[in-house]
């Protein structure tokens, strides 16, 4: 399910407070140990049943001890949909816990394995679940944005819109202007209907002219994000098609992204200049392992995701595609609604 991926990805893989918990040491019994490193042996080979299977084991043989285990456990079987796995390493980290943090974080994973759940099987009694361990886990760190976030996203499934936006609200209090989450908080408190909505993960990037783009400033604008690199070949192949989108809806209410993941910062500079990519550009510097790239859940390129007035994902299609019918109906849309929000103004 890759919405669940990208929302996981955009807001539950850094937890704050992860830093702050115990050790990520592995296990300490010694046939544990054989078990783990077997883990990361398939991981390496991209066995990931088969390594997740060998994580739970290594916890087992731990005797429920191995708080890296339990990490793995919960961030493969979220990915695999093993949920049973998933929501047992989460609750073995809970039973671990001692301090406040560590009790905290240990209840937000759980709320997380049980909110993304509530997404696959499409169940509102999972998001009651992830509610309650999400309140847990507020009652020992009441500023815990990324809890109050998620907290907010529950209520809103659960249809609870003015207790998720009190919620959202905390999030404005707690953030600065300019994070990312700040803004999204603000759409939602606006409009709850889209925090139940497939949203686009909020990220916020600074382009190779200098120009700030933030996916929430951009309420009220089509966005096609188009994930790239100089060693790609149908990369390239795709560029002049790109060029003329861009050329051809130069002044509607759209802006066209190009989202680099080369490495090589001199070598993307230059390709970029001799081929007249004059529309907003982005290094995304680590491949596939790059921040936003990680956050839309991009593995092939190149990757085009199309993103409405609203925010919301439309589209998205991994090869050159046609876009330009889909764009202007996106954009025809775009245009009404601001031309609705100057008459509510001018009233």
């Amino acid at each position: 399910m890759r919405y669940g991926l990208m929302l996981l990805c955009a807001l539950f893989l850094s937890c704050s407070l992860w830093a702050q918990t115990e050790s990520d040491e592995g296990p300490s019994n010694e046939k544990a140990q054989r078990t783990y490193k077997e883990a990361f042996e398939y991981l390496h080979r991209r066995m990931k049943g088969p390594a997740l299977e060998s994580f739970k084991k290594a916890d087992k043989q731990d005797g429920g001890h191995c708080l890296a285990c339990q990490r793995k456990m919960i961030h493969y079987g979220m990915e695999l949909g093993d949920w049973k796995t998933a929501e047992l390493g989460a609750e073995e980290m809970i039973a671990e816990a001692q301090n406040p943090k560590p009790v905290a974080v240990a209840h937000y994973w759980l709320g997380v394995v049980l909110f993304r759940e509530g997404l696959y099987k499409e169940k509102d009694e999972l998001f009651a679940r992830s509610h309650e361990q999400l309140l847990k886990a507020l009652a020992d760190v009441p500023n815990f944005v990324e809890a109050i976030f998620l907290d907010g996203l529950a209520l809103a499934r659960a249809n609870k819109d003015a207790e998720a936006r009190a919620r959202f609200e905390q999030i404005v209090r707690l953030t600065p202007e300019d994070n990312a989450d700040h803004e999204r908080a603000l759409r939602y408190i606006s409009q709850p209907e889209l925090a139940r909505a497939r949203m686009a993960p909020p990220f916020a990037i600074t382009t190779a002219h200098g120009r700030h783009i933030s996916m929430d400033e951009l309420a009220g604008k089509v966005l096609l994000i188009d994930f790239w690199a100089t060693w790609c070949s149908p990369c390239r192949e795709a560029i002049p098609h790109m060029r003329d989108i861009a050329r051809k809806f130069q002044g509607e209410p759209l802006v066209v992204l190009s989202i680099s993941l080369d490495k090589d910062e001199a070598k993307w500079k230059d390709f970029v200049a001799k081929n007249e990519m004059t529309w907003p550009q982005y290094r995304d510097g680590e491949g596939f392992t790059g921040s936003i790239a990680k956050m839309f859940g991009v593995e092939a390129i190149p990757h085009t995701f199309t993103i409405d007035a609203d925010g919301v994902l439309q589209d998205e299609h991994i090869g050159d595609a046609s876009v330009e019918g889909k764009l202007k109906k996106l954009i025809a849309r775009a245009r009404t609604l601001q031309a609705s929000k100057k008459t509510e103004e001018s009233q």
